[in-house]
């Protein structure tokens, strides 16, 4: 039943075999992110711990659901969140999308349970950015369905390239029918892997100076050495 419940831990293989996280690693209904006062301020007091082996906290989580389901969060990015640990508790406990949304009377569609769900299923360092508000609740749920190492580069680029969540939504449904991600961002104007960094004055001259001495581009250096740093982190 695993392949039928949000929270299951993975881990995939980057380029440089490197392990990184694309799925959740922490306890289904943990408020990790929504707890964290670095990211949430005063709200972090607000935290909810769905527990989804708790009765009763089963029925705060279906209570919860109702309430998003219904339009209760309205443009609350946190109480998004805490809306998507509610879906993901109430079907890790009861087992299914199906019986969730029956125990919630239907109030909620499986579809939407789903969708929140797998947001509440998103890696910490993507949650993170949604709970900071820097990506659109509705954004992450179309990132959430994307797997593997595309869900982070697909992540990144709504960042860095300032998509909109029609644009996530269009890129999604292409890296889902084999697009490659490179393609797919392209084709939205964005180029897979482009960063604007902001330098230290001399490192700004350093980097420049070596790079044409070297006849290469001024991001192959940093490329070269973040690789080293990542390798050692």
């Amino acid at each position: 039943m695993t392949d039928n419940r949000p929270g299951d831990r993975s881990r995939h293989r980057g380029e440089n075999d490197r392990s990184i996280p694309t799925d959740r690693e922490s306890p289904v209904g943990a408020p990790v992110i929504r707890g964290d006062e670095s990211v949430t301020g005063n709200r972090a007091r607000e935290a909810v711990i769905f527990d989804p082996d708790d009765a009763e906290s089963l029925a705060d989580a279906a209570e919860t659901v109702r309430q998003f389901a219904v339009g209760a969060a309205n443009d609350d990015h946190l109480f998004m969140l805490r809306g998507a640990a509610a879906c993901a508790a109430l079907v890790r406990g009861e087992g299914s999308y199906k019986a969730a949304a029956e125990r919630v009377d239907d109030e909620a569609t499986v579809a939407f349970i789903r969708k929140w769900a797998r947001v509440h299923d998103l890696p910490r360092s993507v949650r993170k950015q949604v709970a900071l508000g820097q990506i659109a609740p509705t954004a992450a749920k179309h990132i959430a369905r994307v797997a593997g190492e595309a869900r982070l580069l697909l992540a990144w680029a709504t960042l860095d390239g300032d998509l909109t969540v029609r644009d996530v939504r269009s890129i999604a449904s292409a890296v889902n029918n084999d697009v490659p991600i490179d393609q797919a961002l392209a084709e939205h104007g964005v180029t897979l892997g482009t960063i604007e960094l902001t330098l230290t004055p001399s490192t700004y001259r350093d980097i420049r100076r070596r790079a044409s001495i070297d006849g290469i581009q001024p991001g192959q250096i940093a490329t070269d050495a973040l690789e080293q740093y990542f390798e050692y982190e």
